[in-house]
């Protein structure tokens, strides 16, 4: 998925500076991911470690990470997924509020990729509720849809607005595909929670933090994935259609300091790791200033080219870069 602040490309960088810590061997460590977005990090680390515990605020990311980490078994998937290409389509709320020809006259999808969301997505949810499918299969197909829908949005990657007009890959069909997983012997835990709330309940041994950096909220940017996921009808508002979501304190000035710091206190791991770029609200120095206080510090970096909403879109050779900085914490 196209997705601002996604750690795919830093993976590496992370792994490596993480076994740097330490030590080779973490098949035996709890890991967390507390602010898990589309689980990436978490998916990277799921057969290195013992157990994986993802978590996000926002649903569609916990509806990703309920199938990529919590799903460790082979799961049926095949025949549910030509069933699905197969419906007729449907002229439900997609269609209707962020469809093309819809009631909104919002150009999110296609009318009929529109109509096929709306159609998949309302089998998958009877399905579920006739017991025909099983949760782990119900996940499973709710982010397959996720990530074939995502792929023809007539967006420039983010839900906070859509393009004037269809582009190319929004005009293509929507045809379903499986979401693949990675399978392992160990089961893993999916949190949908606060992440400063959520870490007075959990206990383990690496903790990654991958707030958001900026004012920016994901629950706007990427509202019309929650609002598949969850499939609930609400009147959207203005002309984004932008239903009420989530806001985070990461993502003000007033309140990022503050929640940062109560979350390094409350973390019961021994080793924290925090990505953070040089655009963040927080300053390193601040940061740095903080995490000294509860034990030993240490940094690393890493020289990146940004995520780009558009690759039409033109920025000098400076700007396109920017610097992931991974904040290092050994708890006293």
């Amino acid at each position: 998925m196209n997705y601002i602040g996604s750690k795919q490309r830093l993976l590496d960088f992370l792994q490596t500076t993480m076994y740097g810590v330490c030590g080779d061997d973490i098949s035996s460590k709890v890991f967390c991911d507390l602010f898990a977005g589309t689980g990436a990090v978490g998916k990277g680390f799921k057969s290195k470690v013992k157990t994986v515990l993802a978590n996000d605020l926002e649903y569609y990311s916990y509806v990703l990470n309920r199938h990529y980490i919590g799903n460790h078994k082979r799961l049926a998937s095949k025949e549910y997924i030509k069933a699905l290409n197969d419906l007729p389509l449907k002229n439900g709320f997609i269609a209707q509020e962020y469809g093309e020809g819809g009631t909104a006259g919002r150009l999110y999808f296609t009318q009929e990729n529109a109509q096929k969301i709306d159609a998949i997505r309302s089998q998958i949810e009877l399905w579920y509720t006739q017991k025909v499918i099983t949760e782990d299969q119900y996940y499973c197909l709710l982010v397959s849809l996720l990530e074939t829908a995502d792929k023809v949005a007539n967006t420039a990657s983010v839900y906070g607005a859509y393009l004037k007009k269809i582009k190319k890959s929004a005009a293509k069909p929507l045809v379903m595909e499986a979401a693949h997983f990675e399978t392992t012997k160990n089961k893993h835990q999916v949190f949908n929670q606060d992440g400063n709330t959520l870490i007075n309940t959990i206990e383990g041994d690496i903790l990654y933090l991958d707030p958001p950096y900026n004012e920016r909220q994901y629950g706007a940017n990427y509202h019309i994935l929650n609002t598949i996921t969850k499939y609930n009808i609400f009147t959207p508002q203005g002309k984004t259609g932008l239903p009420k979501y989530n806001r985070s304190s990461y993502c003000s000035n007033k309140t990022v300091i503050t929640s940062f710091e109560e979350l390094i206190k409350n973390a019961q791991f021994k080793y924290i790791f925090l990505s953070y770029n040089n655009e963040g609200l927080m300053p390193p120095a601040i940061i740095k200033s903080i995490m000294e206080r509860y034990g030993t510090y240490d940094l690393s970096s890493k020289d990146y080219q940004r995520f780009k909403a558009d690759k039409t879109e033109r920025r000098n050779h400076k700007a396109s870069h920017t610097i992931e900085y991974l904040h290092i914490l050994e708890k006293k």
